[in-house]
């Protein structure tokens, strides 16, 4: 016996409401996986850079700090940089930050 109706007027709307529900689960599977993405995202923030560079105010914003990467004095002036840029900076008499030593880890010392 089967549990499906044995007219076809029935089969078609079956088929329909089906489709419709596999279109919903399938809307409800896509919102599951990008929430998952968003909360990995979260969870996960990117390493910091290796060094960062900090640049002053106002126009021109000429290199006024060199940081290492993880420092916790760093402001929202400050760009990535990478080995050469920051030494390049220090050597250009940027001033290295005194709580994390820039110099120090680059081997660029006075």
């Amino acid at each position: 016996m089967s549990d499906l109706p044995p007219d076809l007027p029935r089969l078609r709307t079956l088929e329909t409401w089906l489709v419709l529900t596999l279109e919903r689960v399938r809307q409800q599977i896509t919102a599951a996986e990008q929430q998952a993405a968003a909360a990995a995202a979260r969870r996960d923030p990117p390493p910091p850079p290796d060094w960062l560079i900090e640049h002053g105010i106002g126009v021109g914003r000429t290199p006024v700090r060199v940081h290492v990467g993880g420092c916790w004095d760093t402001r929202s002036r400050c760009a990535p940089a990478d080995r050469d840029t920051a030494r390049r900076a220090l050597a250009d008499n940027v001033e290295a930050c005194t709580h994390c030593r820039p110099d120090t880890a680059l081997g660029v010392l006075d």
